[in-house]
């Protein structure tokens, strides 16, 4: 089935030509074409990109970001640590639940989904459970599109000397981060997030020191992160079972494209502009934000659905997909509303046009 409608969703986006052109050659996973040439050079370049390519490693993972994220959690604490989750949203609350299934010691901070984590709180709570020695926080939440504080939540962890896990899946390569300045030591994102590139594995990137101590801490063999890095740096960057090589050539391209664009900043730049065209538009057709203003982030926006009687959610996304453009169902567990997503491949005409599919559909 041919599909020509853009992806306005947090993920899988819309793709450029070229990054879906990549996909369309085979690669042997035993080959130095395909381990140095791409994978080894992925892994340097995503260090580059969060701070440094000599203090940092990254580590490929096949599978979504959630796998990353539960073999970060599985493979950086053992039986005798306690886990503090900063929470205020959907993906928050999965990082406690994978954390209950690897039988971690989980303190959770819970905050309303509206809500920014309160640093104080934060605080509070560190200093009241000296045992605490990992905190983690999901630094974009795409349950309401709110961006967490980052800089103040790292400015504590690290004055208190804790181990910082931050997933940033859906903020790492369109937002500029640099682990090495905000002391982040785990960070955790996917391929079809931001760097634009098709789904199929995902990746943690962390401190060397870090992942060279965490021998036999995982609790699975195909979420083992330490193996997994033992095998590629031992073997130019192989991988131990099947490579997702497809997903990966086509990871190459967004990369190269996304030096082209100029960068993270300019990148950032772009997605900032979309969102500020979105939601200007979507205000003077009546639609209404759930967070407010100072709470909005580049990536993903919510919005109330109408209070109106004629209004439901699959007829007015069938509507839109009509004409060519596709939005996600609302995710927050107190309020009716939709997110509609301004990555990937994304530009202000494709916003324009979005805005006049919006008048067209929303009078049901």
């Amino acid at each position: 089935m041919k599909n020509n409608y853009l992806l306005l969703p947090p993920s899988p986006l819309t793709t450029s030509k070229t990054v879906k052109e990549a996909m369309l050659l085979d690669w042997c996973t035993w080959d130095d074409d395909y381990n140095v040439e791409v994978v080894e050079k992925i892994r340097t370049q995503l260090c580059s990109l969060a701070g440094s390519s000599k203090l940092l490693t990254a580590t490929l993972m096949q599978g979504s970001g959630t796998a990353s994220v539960e073999a970060a959690l599985g493979t950086f604490t053992t039986k005798n640590n306690t886990l503090l989750v900063i929470n205020n949203g959907a993906y928050g609350t999965r990082v406690k639940q994978i954390s209950d299934y690897l039988n971690i010691d989980v303190i959770s901070l819970d905050f309303a989904e509206t809500h920014c984590p309160d640093i104080k709180h934060i605080e509070k709570t560190v200093k009241g459970n000296p045992h605490i020695s990992h905190v983690a926080m999901v630094h974009y939440e795409t349950t309401t599109g709110m961006l967490n504080p980052l800089g103040a939540v790292a400015e504590l962890v690290n004055h208190y000397n804790k181990t910082f896990i931050l997933d940033a899946m859906s903020s790492f390569g369109g937002i500029p981060i640099d682990m090495i300045k905000l002391g982040i030591d785990v960070l955790i994102s996917s391929s079809n997030e931001c760097i634009q590139g098709a789904p199929g594995f995902s990746f943690a990137i962390c401190k060397h020191s870090l992942i060279a101590q965490s021998k036999d801490n995982a609790r699975s063999l195909s979420l083992d992160l330490y193996d997994q890095w033992q095998t590629m740096e031992k073997n130019n960057s192989k991988w131990r079972f099947t490579s997702p090589t497809h997903v990966m050539r086509a990871f190459a391209q967004a990369l190269i494209e996304l030096e082209h664009e100029y960068g993270i900043d300019a990148r950032y730049n772009r997605y900032k502009s979309n969102q500020s065209l979105l939601v200007s538009g979507m205000r003077e057709l009546g639609f209404e934000t759930l967070l407010p203003d100072p709470l909005h982030s580049p990536i993903i926006t919510s919005f109330y659905s109408p209070n109106e009687p004629e209004y439901g959610f699959k007829q007015f996304y069938e509507k839109l997909k009509s004409l060519g453009y596709v939005i996600y169902p609302g995710k927050v567990s107190d309020a009716d509303c939709f997110r509609i997503g301004n990555i990937g491949e994304v530009y202000q005409r494709d916003i324009e046009g979005l805005l006049q599919a919006m008048y067209e559909a929303k009078y049901w």
